[in-house]
């Protein structure tokens, strides 16, 4: 099964076959972003060590790829065709005669169907034989059809129409969201297929224009002249694409729609600098942050720091949860993308002057941790003591849906959550801030910016195993299937990432109490 399903990579993507077909052909992923920018095509052509691939875009590609095998599944026997060369790079000559072997025989389900038209090659994910024809299948991952599926099943459908292929329909499978798991995988009931032909025809349309154009940018050595859009937002090229913007930018500035950033952009108001002289900002937050960085400026409001400390109350908890959402349930009673907490880390401090103390909980792997968890959260935190998390609606959203699950437990789980102290505030409000925090007042912006020469708190050096959220959300799943060394080497790297997670407000309450006596 082809390893992607998303816009950002693609099987020409594999260094080999990006080699020999670079300049020669076009993809469906390539149809797609030559849809959205025409210079994405071309940099994912010519530049593609360029790009930053994060570990949630890897994660989305690695569930794809899950997704995509089973639905393999959906109608029965099928014959797959993806076919390797020894270096691993897809063998796409071989592919090609294989599908069209399977058309000759008749087979009912072909995978990865592979055809070519022209210098445009598409893998059709399924293809399914139906009475004067055969009909496209599309699977994605994600729980909704989107506008730029149709544009990559209309470009499928043309491609095979020129090969002589009868489209009989054409359908985006996706997943399921409210599918519960009863503990055996239903693949007819994980996934929903609908009928796209209507919605998709005015991209199908397009494609005897677009692809011209495509292919042209496919073939030309010289890189387009585009400023950036709209369309760069979260674009693994931005910092290639955006590197003539100074730093900081109006880029920076904190919760403002990349939309009206680009407006501000295109009207020259970019640095700092040009904002600032502009007086066209006036939330106080972006001014603070502006002044804060052209001027080395901290600011410290001790009435603000001192009226939020006043919320806080002993004895005192420090709240972090780590989650896992799969996209194919395994546990019993979950649905798909559900955020299913698997561990917490918990400080606390039981009067003024005492001293820290931290326990914390990690589920087995391969079972279900919900009644665990929700079990050691009312065993670890009494009722109505005050605890604090960092963007609490997080915390408190996990502790609500335990609540619902388990109507045992949900009094003293609704009480944990009313009394949870969101130490975002004093961050989001002004109230404390240094220009090192840039344009984020997450935990992993503040953290550094107050302690900029603590190694203890610093995440790149814990194990590399898990040094993130997203480590810890894609790696916990796999424990069970590792060697017990592994396992226990892994579970070690987990706890001791969620612990720094929980010290770490511990240590920036510490640092606003110090606030305030200065």
């Amino acid at each position: 099964m082809q390893k992607d399903k998303s816009t950002f990579f693609s099987i020409f993507e594999n260094y080999k076959l990006r080699e020999n077909m670079a300049h020669k052909g076009l993809s469906k992923s390539k149809y797609v972003a030559f849809c959205s920018c025409e210079k994405l095509l071309w940099l994912r052509v010519y530049k593609s060590e360029l790009a930053v691939v994060d570990d949630a875009s890897m994660a989305r590609m690695e569930t794809g790829n899950e997704v995509g095998d089973l639905a393999m599944q959906l109608f029965g026997d099928f014959v797959e065709v993806t076919a390797k060369n020894d270096d691993g790079s897809l063998n796409l000559k071989k592919m090609l005669e294989d599908t069209q072997k399977c058309l000759d025989e008749g087979c009912d389900n072909i995978c990865e169907a592979s055809f070519s038209y022209h210098g445009c090659y598409c893998a059709v994910d399924i293809l399914r034989k139906e009475k004067g024809g055969y009909a496209i299948y599309e699977v994605k991952s994600s729980t909704e059809v989107k506008d730029y599926h149709l544009t990559d099943i209309a470009y499928q459908k043309y491609v095979l129409e020129k090969c002589g292929v009868k489209v009989t329909g054409t359908y985006i499978v996706h997943i399921d969201n409210s599918y519960v798991f009863d503990g055996t995988l239903d693949v007819a009931k994980l996934f929903v297929v609908e009928d796209v032909a209507e919605r998709m025809e005015n991209e199908y349309l397009k494609v005897p224009t677009l692809l011209p154009a495509a292919l042209k940018i496919v073939a030309n050595e010289e890189e387009p002249v585009k400023d950036i859009d709209e369309n760069c937002c979260g674009c693994e090229f931005w910092g290639y694409c955006a590197k003539h913007v100074p730093n900081p930018s109006v880029f920076d500035l904190y919760r403002v729609h990349f939309s009206k950033k680009i407006a501000y952009y295109r009207k020259g108001l970019i640095s700092y600098e040009d904002l600032q002289k502009s007086k066209c900002i006036e939330n106080p937050i972006h001014i603070m942050q502006m002044e804060g960085a052209l001027n080395d400026k901290t600011f410290i409001n001790k009435d603000g720091i001192s009226d939020f400390l006043k919320t806080l109350s002993y004895p005192l908890y420090f709240l972090d949860f780590e989650t896992m959402q799969q996209a194919v349930p395994d546990i019993v009673g979950t649905r798909p993308y559900q955020q299913i907490p698997f561990q917490y880390s918990l400080y606390y401090i039981e009067h003024e002057g005492g001293e820290l103390k931290h326990t914390d909980f990690l589920a087995e792997s391969g079972k279900n941790p919900l009644r665990d968890i929700a079990e050691r959260l009312c065993q670890d935190i009494p009722k109505n003591v005050c605890t604090v998390a960092y963007n609490k609606t997080f915390e408190c959203s996990r502790i609500k849906e335990l609540a619902e699950l388990f109507p045992d437990l949900s009094e003293h789980l609704l009480n944990i959550k009313e009394h949870i102290v969101d130490l975002l505030i004093p961050f989001q409000k002004g109230n404390y801030y240094v220009k090192e925090m840039g344009g984020s007042f997450s935990i992993k912006s503040v953290l550094p910016a107050l302690f900029p020469d603590d190694p203890s708190l610093n995440y790149h050096n814990l194990d590399e195993r898990v040094q993130n959220g997203g480590d810890a959300m894609n790696i916990f799943p796999k424990i069970k299937d590792m060697p017990p060394e592994e396992q226990d080497a892994t579970r070690k790297a987990l706890l001791e990432y969620c612990k720094l997670d929980t010290l770490a407000m511990v240590k920036v309450w510490e640092k606003l109490k110090d606030a305030v006596k200065k």
